[in-house]
């Protein structure tokens, strides 16, 4: 069942997205050569208690850590560790947190250092399938539409979109109705009216699409050990066209 938010509940995941896209932003500009993973997970669990939200993945099926860190050929849910961060390495961050009661969901990947102009490229593509979706979050629209114009950016390049995994509905659960696939059909899957907030995710692979899951039951890979790279926000679909909710504004009161 799809869970149509209000006015007043869109400011506030407004809010909480605003909190997260500046933690985001932050995050990635520690995301050099030497830093641990284990050392992005800390702050983050820092940075977001300050601003008096939950981290909301710490303890959330289970899992123990604020964020999660997928590096190279790590797809998602890579479990922060004290791996360190080596000069040309991409690294996905995955960031979700609870503010007054509505979540906020986003990720970016990261170039570390100087990267390969094949990572570069990966990175570049994944960024851009995940605007060209925003951009068909329209009323009226269909989620289908959002699928089908990822899913043909990515391949017009030559990479590949994960179908293991797919965006969703967010609100006051992390994960609502309706699943949103980076493939499909144009025209297909249900409605796009307003109040309707999801979490759009692209996730792309230099290789082929398949992928498994690590020993830790987290930690997610490329079949074929190919770079990986991901990028998500959370957006509003509203009557004067789809709202990026977790960009950063720096507006609200960090807590000393």
């Amino acid at each position: 069942m799809i869970i149509y938010k209000s006015p007043a509940e869109i400011d506030l995941m407004r809010e909480a997205g605003a909190i997260l896209g500046e933690a985001l932003a932050h995050l990635q500009s520690m995301a050099r050569p030497g830093v641990t993973l284990l050392d992005l997970d800390r702050e983050a669990d820092r940075f977001i208690r300050a601003r008096d939200c939950i981290p909301g993945f710490v303890g959330y099926q289970g899992y123990q850590n604020a964020i999660c860190t997928s590096v190279n050929d790590q797809v998602v849910h890579g479990i922060p560790t004290n791996r360190k961060l080596r000069e040309g390495d991409l690294l996905s961050l995955d960031a979700g947190l609870i503010h007054r009661g509505f979540w906020a969901d986003a990720g970016l990947t990261v170039g570390v250092g100087k990267i390969s102009p094949q990572a570069q490229r990966l990175m570049d593509v994944t960024r851009e399938s995940l605007s060209i979706g925003i951009e068909q979050a329209h009323v009226g629209n269909r989620i289908g539409d959002i699928s089908a114009a990822v899913q043909q950016h990515v391949e017009r390049d030559g990479f590949s979109v994960v179908r293991s995994f797919v965006g969703h509905g967010i609100g006051r659960d992390m994960h609502e109705d309706p699943q949103v696939p980076n493939f499909g059909i144009a025209g297909t899957g249900p409605l796009l009216k307003p109040g309707m907030v999801l979490a759009i995710e692209p996730m792309v692979n230099a290789g082929g699409p398949d992928v498994a899951l690590l020993g830790d039951g987290w930690t997610v890979v490329t079949v074929d050990h190919s770079l990986s790279a991901y990028f998500e926000h959370s957006v509003a679909i509203t009557l004067d066209g789809p709202e990026i909710l977790t960009v950063s504004k720096k507006a609200l009161p960090v807590r000393p």
